[in-house]
């Protein structure tokens, strides 16, 4: 791997890292614990249309075995790798099959749907009980405006800094 693509590659797990972090501390006015918006998660849908399926994989799983170094919470980190790696595999495969069909707010909500079936999938493992399923509507419908807005912002980035960074990485 080159040391530009490297670098950048790093500063993308660092501002995921940073976007995670801001996010455990912005409340949401809702009555469903464990939300959140999933901001993080514009820096793993342009890592992978950016840089390419494996870099997305990366910075998606450094992201979260970084964030439990940081915070120190276990729990989390399994919600989140599980989340993270389901979310950024459905991201990949849709790009990979259906980028001509789908706009990256499409990708996205994929992405969303797949992180929220993940963090529900971990939460019924850990409790013993598939009727935390019950709780997947509610996060999927929350997971339609966070996907949503996702997906707006990474295209808004990716069509300014793809040949920006394509550029700075010759």
């Amino acid at each position: 791997m080159k040391t530009k693509k490297m670098i950048y590659l790093s500063l993308l797990v660092a501002m995921g890292i940073v976007v995670s972090l801001f996010e455990n501390i912005i409340p949401i006015p809702l009555p469903i614990p464990g939300a959140k918006l999933g901001l993080s998660n514009i820096v793993v849908l342009v890592t992978i249309i950016v840089f390419g399926y494996k870099e997305g994989l990366i910075v998606a799983v450094l992201k979260s075995v970084v964030l439990i170094l940081v915070t120190g919470s276990l729990s989390s980190f399994i919600f989140s790798f599980v989340g993270a790696m389901l979310s950024s595999i459905s991201m990949i495969l849709a790009d990979k099959y259906l980028s001509k069909q789908l706009s990256l707010i499409g990708i996205s909500l994929i992405g969303a749907f797949f992180h929220n079936f993940g963090q529900v999938l971990v939460a019924s493992f850990i409790l013993n009980n598939i009727m935390i399923f019950s709780y997947l509507p509610f996060l999927l419908i929350l997971g339609l405006f966070t996907g949503y807005f996702v997906g707006i912002a990474s295209e808004m980035i990716v069509s300014n800094l793809k040949k920006t960074i394509k550029e700075g990485l010759k």
